[in-house]
């Protein structure tokens, strides 16, 4: 029997200097009937809904009571400083990491099915001292370090990371023949819970030029990436040969294939967001809960204006709501 936790959805509202909270207030129009609650400042986004003229009832979250129809949820945590849209304060870094926890650790009691993410600014969490590389890497720490892989679906694609965000001078040392092993294991158990395909078929990249052209032009292909994919092929995964980048998103060889995998980020990411820029969402797979979150940043130069848009938001929300009901059809199973 489905319960109320299966339709509620947790959207943190990210860096209150951003866009998040303007484009938060636009779930309290609905999305698609799923039952969604803000996480973030009360307050703060009362302020921001006057100064952007968006006449949007809010109301406090309480559990055992849903939202009236055109209003939205919100579970109240405090700002630990004032702040205006498009001025960064460190100050406020806990705050943010407070909201992350607060959707995570619902999501792991059973209160929320899913958490969703508006965008934050790392730059800011470090200048507070706090080490952090990113939303994904954080949520797998909180999760006790499993192996996660970020993937953006938009576009009609995609695109999953063997690596996420690192130097680019980092990244072949990154790719071992077990990490990109655990990569590919997660992301195929992923598509097969989370978005119902019993064999999907995966392409994988190279790393380097034309898949290192036979090893002229490096040998990661043929010391670590073929080596794992004719060792998982053998175990009835459907994985391509290392395919050269420059052609791996042409439209004929992308028919019939469910995902790409990517090296780094920069080597996929480019093409997703071309193809779906505003509307693509980024999903953490490998953690034990639904995440899924925008696919852009702050935008703090535009933050508080009235010219943010909520797509990628709201196509975020419906994604996690998609994947939450595939979960529950396997769990049936």
């Amino acid at each position: 029997m489905e319960t109320d936790a299966n339709r509620v959805i947790a959207v943190t509202s990210g860096e209150p200097a951003g866009i998040g909270p303007d484009i938060c207030l636009d779930l309290a129009a609905g999305v698609g009937g799923v039952r969604v609650v803000a996480v973030g400042n009360l307050d703060l986004l009362r302020q921001r809904a006057a100064l952007l003229g968006k006449r949007v009832l809010l109301q406090p979250y309480v559990r055992a009571q849903s939202a009236v129809a055109g209003t939205l949820e919100v579970l109240d945590l405090p700002l630990k400083v004032a702040c205006k849209p498009g001025r960064l304060d460190p100050r406020n870094s806990g705050y943010v990491l407070e909201m992350i926890d607060r959707a995570y650790d619902g999501c792991v009691a059973g209160e929320f099915a899913a958490m969703v993410t508006a965008p934050i600014s790392k730059a800011a969490i470090n200048d507070a001292g706090i080490p952090f590389t990113g939303h994904t890497e954080y949520l797998a720490e909180r999760a006790g370090g499993v192996h996660v892989v970020m993937m953006l679906v938009g576009g009609g694609l995609r695109v999953a990371l063997a690596t996420t965000h690192l130097p680019l001078q980092e990244v072949p040392g990154a790719i071992t023949q077990t990490s990109l092993e655990q990569t590919l294991r997660v992301l195929v158990a992923g598509l097969r819970e989370d978005f119902g395909m019993n064999s999907p078929r995966v392409l994988v990249a190279g790393l380097n030029p034309h898949s290192g052209e036979g090893g002229h032009l490096g040998c990661e292909e043929i010391n670590v990436i073929r080596p794992v994919l004719e060792r998982l092929r053998a175990q009835g995964m459907d994985l391509s040969e290392p395919l050269p980048a420059d052609t791996l998103f042409n439209p004929e060889r992308l028919r019939g294939a469910d995902c790409v995998l990517a090296m780094y980020h920069d080597q996929g990411l480019p093409v997703l967001k071309f193809a779906s820029f505003g509307s693509g969402v980024n999903v953490t797979l490998g953690l034990p809960l639904i995440r899924t979150s925008v696919d852009h940043g702050t935008a703090l130069d535009i933050a508080g204006s009235g010219t943010a848009a909520s797509g990628s938001l709201m196509e975020a929300v419906q994604l996690a709501a998609t994947m939450v009901k595939a979960r529950a059809r396997n769990a049936r199973r």
